[in-house]
């Protein structure tokens, strides 16, 4: 059957499955909820409304907020691949279970426990679970949150490989001179990308998009030795956004679109909110569906190689994923309680190499290269996060690798 016509009939069967609020898997289809937990708080009287900037993290306009960020603000679009690859799906779709405080539970009872808005897990090219809650489906582009940090970082390695980017070596002032004077003008690109710039501004997160040049030449002072102590920054993706898009002479959707996202087989146009200078914002807000997410997540566990073809450079990877023993202050259990800190993204504790995505309010993806196991979530958490509902995402995908760990 053609793809085009069978992914209609698959979603024209979608809106019959949400109305009746139940849950099916079968090999054409993912699992499709008109509920999740709490789910009158989340809005669902109102058919989850989207709300308006000012109110958007408010619990009730989370679900439709999150599923629809890029009508509520400014956006570049990113084309999708021109033919799109497909993930398998088994007939026989396995039983997953997982272990969280002593008990073991089912996929079922994971959904029923946290605020998921989307679920997928896959191993290579196999689509081993994918499921929806709170009315939304395969054709919603979900918020990423800080997980666009993670993307900002992987086209670093795109620009260093084509020498338009000439080291990680080189400070903020070669690429941006307006940051010349500023507190940023001598930190390298490396110690931003492994968040160690040693750089404090004050407004940084008063509010979406409020950090840009003005701020980070005049609002940000150094408070520690560059590359010497982790400090979680918007403000240090800022500046890597803007070295990137500088060294590149192309804005980041476009370099993206160029780079990555069209020769991944992405089947859905994604988008990324822009700033009041029709910047991207480095530090969050792309917007993709869960299978296109998956994809790009699949690019990472084969270390920067589609299909044969290496995209982003396979060391890049490896270091963006290690850490050294030089990088103390990056070692699991330092940057936060059990990841440590690579190139804009999180490194598992452990022998074995595994990473993560993670954004605010749940949003996560994460890799094991080694098995080529891949799980992709979105969600939304109120903040902050309770640890025990983070826990038990670790729980669900330590589970998951040992399972498949010698496959």
């Amino acid at each position: 059957m053609n793809v085009q016509v069978k992914r209609v009939r698959v979603r024209a069967a979608v809106g019959a499955l949400l109305i009746a609020g139940s849950l099916v898997y079968s090999e054409q289809l993912p699992l499709f909820s008109a509920q999740g937990p709490d789910a009158e708080a989340y809005g669902a009287a109102e058919h989850f409304p989207v709300g308006s900037p000012g109110n958007e993290f408010d619990k009730k306009y989370m679900v439709g907020t999150f599923s629809h960020f890029d009508t509520l603000f400014p956006v570049h679009s990113i084309a999708p691949a021109p033919q799109a690859w497909e993930f398998h799906r088994s007939p026989n779709p396995p039983e997953l279970a997982y272990f969280h405080a002593g008990s073991r539970y089912l996929l079922k009872d994971y959904l029923a426990h946290l605020p998921v808005t989307g679920l997928l897990i896959a191993k290579d090219d196999q689509i081993l679970f994918e499921g929806y809650q709170y009315g939304r489906t395969d054709r919603d582009r979900f918020l990423s949150q800080s997980m666009a940090k993670t993307i900002v970082a992987m086209l670093a390695g795109v620009a260093v490989s084509e020498h338009s980017l000439n080291s990680i070596a080189d400070p903020a002032s070669k690429y941006v001179p307006e940051l010349k004077t500023s507190a940023y003008g001598k930190v390298t690109v490396r110690d931003l990308l492994h968040m160690s710039s040693g750089v404090t501004c004050n407004a940084e997160d008063s509010k979406l998009g409020a950090i840009g040049l003005p701020i980070l030449t005049h609002d940000c002072q150094q408070t520690a030795p560059e590359g010497t102590k982790f400090r979680y920054s918007a403000a240090d993706s800022e500046v890597l956004g803007l070295i990137v898009g500088r060294a590149t002479g192309m804005s980041l959707a476009r370099y993206l679109e160029e780079k990555i996202w069209r020769n991944i087989g992405t089947e859905s146009k994604a988008t990324w909110t822009i700033d009041a200078s029709g910047h991207e914002l480095p530090f969050c807000c792309f917007n993709a569906t869960l299978r296109d997410y998956a994809r790009f997540a699949r690019l990472l566990a084969y270390d920067g190689a589609w299909n044969g073809k290496q995209l982003i450079p396979r060391q890049w990877l490896l270091d963006a994923t290690t850490v050294k023993d030089s990088d103390a202050q990056l070692s699991p259990g330092k940057p936060a309680p059990f990841f440590g800190y690579g190139y804009q993204l999180w490194v598992l504790p452990g022998e074995r190499r595994m990473f993560a995505l993670l954004g605010s309010n749940g949003q996560r993806i994460f890799v094991d290269p080694q098995s080529k196991l891949i799980l992709v979530q979105t969600a939304v958490m109120e903040k902050p996060v309770d640890p025990p509902k983070d826990a038990e995402t670790i729980g669900l995908w330590l589970s998951l690798v040992h399972r498949y760990k010698n496959e």
